[in-house]
């Protein structure tokens, strides 16, 4: 009954199940399962059948696409609470992307045909589960725009400015992004070489928009920051 509990707890931090009712929730968890992976283990791959959705309980999950010759890029890390795994799960066909855990993680479990039942005797879940697709597709839509119209300075900034969004916490220095990203992850979710995100990195700093330690971003200037993503009029 306390794993029960405490599965719900944490899925209410989902904006999309944080509507549910204390029955709906209950009807929710009893239809899934909590499955553990360690440290790099896979939970799914691109291209696997969209059999299930994932809720993460704790830990932290890595979503990422690859080419055929090898590239990958970084598309978002997951915390608790966050989703994954719901466009494949909604049409039924192959995972767009791959998910694998960053640290030891426990994920809630639903297979499909048990969550489009859940769907379907709770619509004003559907109508939020569209909501969720749409910004889904807008955010896919921003990355495209991103790689074809801006260069990889801007593109770093724009990043940096959705990782405060995610992780921000005001500090004395400034905003702090809680969250430690490498070189190697940044260049990743860019989808440009080390080399690239290190210099651009070098002139956020040198601009004074931002300082970068051990892995740690803080943001000491933030409307420099909006301006050098051409975002100036982005509400604070």
């Amino acid at each position: 009954m306390g794993l029960l509990k405490n599965v719900g707890t944490v899925l209410r931090r989902n904006r999309l199940l944080s509507g549910l009712d204390d029955a709906q929730m209950a009807e929710l968890v009893a239809l899934g399962r909590v499955s553990r992976f360690i440290e790099g283990q896979t939970v799914f791959t691109k291209g696997d059948p969209g059999d299930c959705l994932y809720a993460i309980l704790k830990g932290q999950i890595a979503v990422s696409t690859s080419s055929v010759d090898g590239k990958t890029m970084l598309l978002n890390i997951l915390n608790p609470g966050d989703v994954l795994g719901e466009i494949a799960l909604i049409d039924g066909k192959e995972r767009t992307a791959g998910a694998a855990a960053l640290r030891p993680s426990e994920l809630f479990r639903v297979d499909r045909p048990e969550f489009i039942s859940f769907l379907e005797r709770h619509p004003k879940l559907c109508i939020g589960m569209m909501a969720m697709l749409c910004e889904r597709l807008r955010w896919v839509s921003e990355n495209i725009e991103d790689a074809v119209f801006h260069d990889v300075p801007r593109r770093l900034a724009r990043r940096i400015l959705l990782l405060v969004d995610t992780y921000g916490q005001r500090s004395a220095s400034g905003i702090r992004v809680n969250q430690a990203v490498s070189q190697e992850s940044l260049a990743a979710m860019l989808g440009v070489t080390r080399e690239m995100v290190n210099k651009s990195l070098r002139a956020l700093r040198n601009s004074g928009a931002i300082t970068y330690t051990k892995g740690f971003i803080v943001v000491t200037d933030l409307h420099l920051l909006k301006d050098m993503a051409g975002e100036s009029d982005r509400v604070p």
